[in-house]
């Protein structure tokens, strides 16, 4: 590809990212693939000459994209943002082309230097103390950016290990490394990211988590006890990881407890703020952060909820000649002849290897302005907010994080079991995509709001997705356990392709009529996959809501909300809209000649009553004239024309 080419297909490729930006809520938020999907439709080898532009875009249309999970979804609510905006896209475009390794200051100078100042730049808006800022008076400390909260973590421990057993050779000159290593210890909540977990089995350490408070916040008293109980048993506590904004239900941990016992004890203290900490560049936040100053490190990823691009961890630290000293290894060839009044970020972390990450930041920072990124983050908290309303106003759901940030975990009152196939339907519909956590036991759908431009009316549109699926699963789930000793008539189940046509079976078994004419349930072919919620759970219900759900409008203001549901859900229902024919032709010709409709003589029995058996012979009949009519007068033609 020459300068000409790329020219071209340059614009030809701006064109189609807009294009998909545009279009995204045309697609399902997750794609309707199985894994192994690709290798059947990419060859084995690789293309012994070249192929060309029109191909390639043709296969990333017909085979990666439909292999998706779009992130930049307005249905897409799991994990947290991953940022994303045009400055961003633009600066990595740059980047790219420019194609520089910033291991070192004379490897790339404005690549280090860009990156001394835009760390600057956001420390300075979070409100970090000075301590944490390059370009302060008498500052030890300064910033970097990392791939991710993951390797922030793991960088933290292992400064933090090095200086502790630097410390206990001093204490113990007999001791092996191998012995006082496995006298180190670390902490952090139970509901801290299992990159912590990840991080100390990568060091070698321990690490105990604790138990968190009503409102899933770490306290000072519970890790003092902690700490006091290890001491006794000849442990050594070394580090302590703080989250603010946990993954499992956006909480903070209380730093201004915790900071203290750390400092009289020695402790490195890290705060992980990958989601949250972006929020502290608006002053209402900030409370959160307070005793941050007893901080070693902290970090944020601006490519959460900054509106850059994947990756972007900005990490932060109070001494850095203290992370050096634990990271530095040297050789010969790395060497230049400013590395002595110079930041080498070849030392800051595990890769040597540096894309330039700074020039996305700084195209986002000054493209949108702080005052535009706190609205951005702003009005994600007032939208969690409307989702919040629209879930307590329904009594058969709970909230159960307090919604500071972005995020809602809400839960249907009942089950576990309900609850974890209700998010199973919900995500296999391509209609939403959310994730679960387990807060106090609890299994909860956890709710976040990700896309830039998210608006009240895709809060609206989801909270009715989980309603409806909500309604339709607790409905069906009644019915098999109304009925626990029908007979089984074993269906197989393993033919993937009969999975829409058993649910849909399943959905007209329970709308079906005995001899006499009465509406009865019957629950065979529930029971011959063992639940409903196993037939249920392989398919994607888009065969039950769109061909028999239709009878939303009857009986959704009919069914009674309770806060007393039991753990089955037994709901209490006034129209039972089993005995409810549900047909598109019938609704249609009843819109249009309302008299036709009978009812019962209940008023609270708003139903429509199936036809006899006798009426049913009787139209049978007639049909059955009619077709016999129309093959005689067909036959009399042919007869006419070929004597």
């Amino acid at each position: 590809m020459d300068s000409t080419e790329f020219r071209k297909r340059a614009q030809e490729l701006v064109e189609y990212i807009i294009r998909y930006q545009e279009t995204l809520e045309t697609r399902r938020v997750t794609p309707n693939v199985q894994p192994g999907y690709l290798k059947s439709l990419i060859p084995s080898q690789a293309p012994e000459f070249p192929d060309n532009w029109e191909n390639v875009m043709k296969d990333l249309d017909d085979k990666i994209m439909i292999g998706m999970t779009h992130w930049q979804h307005p249905r897409f609510h799991a994990y947290f943002p991953a940022g994303n905006s045009y400055p961003s896209m633009l600066a990595d475009f740059l980047s790219a082309a420019i194609g520089c390794i910033g291991f070192s200051w004379a490897s790339a100078p404005s690549c280090t230097e860009l990156e001394i100042v835009v760390l600057d730049w956001l420390g300075q808006m979070m409100g970090l103390p000075e301590d944490f800022l390059f370009l302060s008076p008498n500052s030890r400390g300064g910033g970097v950016i990392q791939t991710s909260a993951s390797e922030c973590i793991l960088v933290s421990i292992l400064a933090a290990r090095f200086h502790i057993i630097k410390r206990l050779r001093e204490e113990y000159p007999g001791e092996e490394d191998e012995a006082l290593l496995a006298k180190l210890i670390a902490y952090s909540s139970k509901e801290a990211h299992s990159c912590m977990e990840k991080g100390c089995m990568i060091a070698f350490v321990k690490v105990r988590g604790l138990e968190a408070d009503d409102d899933f916040s770490l306290r000072g008293d519970t890790l003092l006890e902690a700490i006091q109980e290890d001491i006794k048993k000849g442990f050594v506590p070394f580090f302590v990881s703080c989250t603010v904004g946990t993954t499992s239900c956006a909480s903070a941990d209380n730093i201004k407890e915790i900071g203290p016992i750390c400092e009289e004890y020695g402790i490195w203290l890290h705060v992980d703020s990958a989601y949250a900490g972006s929020a502290m560049i608006c002053q209402e936040f900030r409370h959160l952060f307070e005793g941050i100053e007893y901080a070693s490190s902290v970090n944020t990823n601006g490519n959460k909820w900054l509106l850059t691009n994947f990756d972007c961890a900005c990490y932060w630290v109070k001494d850095r000649f203290k992370l050096n000293e634990a990271l530095t290894v040297d050789p010969l060839y790395l060497k230049h002849s400013n590395d002595q009044k110079s930041i080498d970020y070849r030392h800051w972390g595990i890769p040597l290897s540096r894309r330039f990450r700074s020039l996305k930041l700084w195209f986002v920072i000054r493209m949108y302005g702080v005052e535009g990124l706190r609205k951005y983050i702003r009005e994600h908290c007032r939208l969690a907010k409307v989702f919040e309303k629209l879930v307590r106003q329904d009594p058969r759901f709970e909230v159960v994080n307090k919604v500071m940030m972005g995020l809602v975990c809400f839960r249907l009152r009942g089950s576990n079991e309900i609850n974890e196939m209700l998010l199973k339907v919900i995500n296999a519909s391509g209609r939403l995509h959310m994730v679960p956590s387990l807060l106090k036991a609890k299994y909860t759908i956890r709710f976040c709001v990700c896309r830039e431009n998210a608006t009240d009316d895709d809060m609206r549109y989801a909270w009715n997705v989980i309603r409806d699926f909500a309604e339709v699963l607790i409905i069906l789930r009644q019915d098999v356990e109304s009925f626990p000793d029908a007979p089984e008539d074993p269906v197989d189940s393993a033919n993937t392709h009969e999975i829409k046509k058993e649910a849909a079976d399943l959905y007209k078994s329970l709308t079906s009529y005995d001899a006499k004419g009465q509406a009865v349930r019957r629950h065979s072919l529930a029971l011959s996959t063992s639940t409903v919620t196993d037939v249920i759970g392989r398919t994607n219900l888009d065969q039950l809501v769109k061909e028999h759900l239709d009878h939303r409008k009857f009986h959704r203001d009919t069914i009674t909300p309770t806060t007393s549901i039991n753990e089955s859900l037994h709901l209490p229902v006034t129209r039972r809209h089993h005995d409810i024919v549900y047909d598109r032709r019938r609704d249609r010709e009843f819109e249009a000649h309302p008299e036709r409709r009978r009812f019962r003589k209940d008023p609270e029995d708003f139903l429509i009553e199936p036809l006899p058996p006798e009426s049913l012979l009787q139209i049978k009949q007639m049909g059955i004239g009619v077709g016999i009519g129309i093959g005689v007068c067909v036959l009399f033609k042919m007869l006419r024309f070929f004597p």
